[in-house]
């Protein structure tokens, strides 16, 4: 029987009767899969239903969002006075799938729009020039997309030239009003709505079907905002939202519709980054291939052809985005690259204790986000890059070690110009003469809040024999994965049967228990040697690999070592 084990999923095993069973049975899972559910929070059945079969209408309304009935009321006013719409989204793929999925609606409804994205270069969010650029475009009402909560002047400059502002965003709430006409943001004081951990794309949503309800409560035709649902995934999945509640249920209703691949832009994309259209795409997919390529032009300067990809009707206007978001891929691999190795070469003079910052002359600003994400996840602590121009500095941050950025950083703010985010990923401005007394407040925080490296341990030890392809196929039933629900991850001792380097930087293997043999893959493991023979303990997710028609279980392994208590 598979053995519960210590991780930082943490729900009690015990609690589950007899051992899952009574879970199982009524979800028709094993009890293995029912114990990994528990430690999801799944403690009833209907909530097991939910969970693996989530629906839109399981969304709880969004009646006590504060600022929202104010909002979809100025909206619905300015379609039927027929005003023009400035819609305003921030350069990362939040934003940009935001104001695309807002535009598209209003544009649908027969709104006049005017789309706009932010310039990294000139600064992240709203501001003053760009609040003047929409007023000058005939802008009566403007709509910001996951930014607004902070940009105070951006918002004053507005309303001094007499456009109205409707701020949708996700951001931790400052105590200050921006002094917006609607403020949506779960996180702003007062608001009721019980998940505080939807993405801007998600808050979109919830205001594009409010606006259709309304609009079909006075014309009786709407356009659907379920077609925008592929946009509310890419959004929310590249923001490392967590995928839990309401989260959960529209990443797995947009990954349904992502895998139609209905929109121009996103199929042109998904054919350049090499998905097959013949299978349903997944988090890693949004993950790792579409949104770094929408990423990838407003890390370089400009997000603009990102957010044409995604408004993109005509096929040809569609694959040439798709080429440019691309090239602007590659552009920043490079720079990526050479920045990355800089910064580790600073932490390894200085190995981290409770947090790594790192600071560089020449870093562009739009690659310091993913060297951070890469360092965190390398050296397991929360980590800090900050590209050096002038007298400032523009740093991003990533999360790692259960600190919270956003309060970390409000507890050093006494050395920031400026800075914002959420728990798991945040922005800032450092002169450059405090950068040092930055860090060092930054470590002292992340050490008294208890940060330190971590690795998520394996859930459950397991006998080979039970990882079949039906195990397999039954634990896939629990994503979509990432942030707050991660890839069940198994473990089990076992003697290497063959062991070989494919790919120059990947190690094949098949590992035997008794007389149970499994396939394995351990990805960027080529430099490890696992000798045949040796006896080891291996950490993975067990997943179904098709090959040539053929359909058979595979272990992808996350850790191995040697172990000499192997079976």
């Amino acid at each position: 029987m598979a053995r519960a084990l210590a991780g930082d999923l943490t729900v009690a095993v015990d609690s589950l009767d007899e051992d899952g069973l009574f879970l199982a049975r009524a979800l028709g899972v094993r009890p293995l899969t029912a114990r990994l559910m528990a430690r999801r929070g799944v403690g009833t059945v209907e909530q097991g239903r939910r969970f693996l079969a989530p629906r839109l209408a399981d969304l709880r309304p969004p009646d006590a969002m504060a600022g929202f009935s104010r909002a979809v009321e100025r909206i619905d006013r300015a379609l039927r006075g027929g005003e023009t719409i400035g819609v305003f989204g921030d350069y990362d793929v939040d934003g940009v799938t935001t104001c695309a999925l807002l535009a598209r609606f209003l544009l649908d409804a027969g709104g006049r729009v005017v789309p706009r994205i932010a310039r990294r270069d000139a600064g992240y969010g709203f501001g003053p020039a760009d609040a003047d650029a929409l007023v000058d475009s005939g802008c009566a009402l403007v709509v910001t997309c996951d930014c607004g909560t902070s940009d105070f002047d951006g918002i004053a400059r507005a309303n001094e030239r007499g456009a109205e502002v409707i701020v949708v965003d996700h951001h931790q709430a400052p105590e200050r009003d921006p002094g917006a006409f609607a403020l949506i943001n779960p996180h702003q004081p007062g608001c009721g709505f019980p998940f505080k951990g939807l993405a801007s794309a998600g808050v979109g949503f919830y205001l594009a079907a409010a606006l259709r309800t309304r609009l079909r409560e006075r014309s009786g035709d709407a356009p659907d905002p379920r077609a925008l649902l592929d946009l509310v995934a890419v959004g929310t999945i590249a923001d490392l939202a967590p995928l839990t509640d309401e989260n959960r249920v529209l990443v797995a209703a947009g990954l349904r519709e992502l895998s139609k691949q209905a929109r121009p832009g996103l199929r042109a994309l998904a054919a350049l980054a090499g998905i097959d259209g013949a299978k349903p795409i997944g988090t890693h997919e949004v993950g790792f291939k579409l949104a770094p390529r929408l990423n990838a032009p407003g890390r370089m300067g400009d997000a603009r052809p990102a957010l044409d990809l995604l408004l993109a009707v005509d096929e040809l206007q569609a694959i040439d985005r798709a080429r440019d978001c691309d090239d602007a891929n590659a552009r920043r691999r490079v720079a990526q690259d050479r920045v990355h190795a800089e910064a580790v070469a600073q932490v390894e003079a200085a190995p981290p204790s409770s947090a790594i910052v790192v600071a560089g002359e020449g870093w562009p600003s739009g690659v310091v986000g993913i060297v951070a994400a890469k360092l965190a996840d390398r050296y397991r602590v929360p980590s800090v890059a900050i590209a050096l121009d002038g007298e400032t500095g523009r740093g991003s941050a990533r999360a790692a070690g259960g600190l919270h950025l956003y309060r970390a950083l409000a507890e050093c703010s006494g050395h920031l110009v400026r800075f914002g985010g959420h728990a798991q990923a945040a922005g800032l401005t450092v002169e450059r003469a405090r950068v040092d007394e930055f860090a060092a407040a930054f470590r002292a925080r992340a050490a008294a809040a208890g940060a330190s490296p971590v690795e998520r341990a394996a859930e459950e030890e397991v006998r080979l024999r039970e990882v079949d392809d039906a195990l397999a196929e039954e634990l896939a039933r629990l994503a979509p994965f990432g942030i707050g629900n991660p890839e069940p991850l198994l473990c089990a001792r076992a003697v290497v049967e063959r062991s070989r380097v494919v790919g120059e930087r990947h190690l094949q293997l098949v590992l035997r228990d008794g007389g149970d043999a499994r396939d394995a893959i351990a990805f960027g493991f080529g430099e490890r040697a696992v000798p045949a023979g040796a006896r080891v303990r291996a950490t993975f997710v067990p997943e179904v690999d098709e090959w040539r028609g053929a359909r058979r279980v595979r272990l992808r392994v996350r850790e191995i070592e040697l172990d000499g208590s192997a079976r």
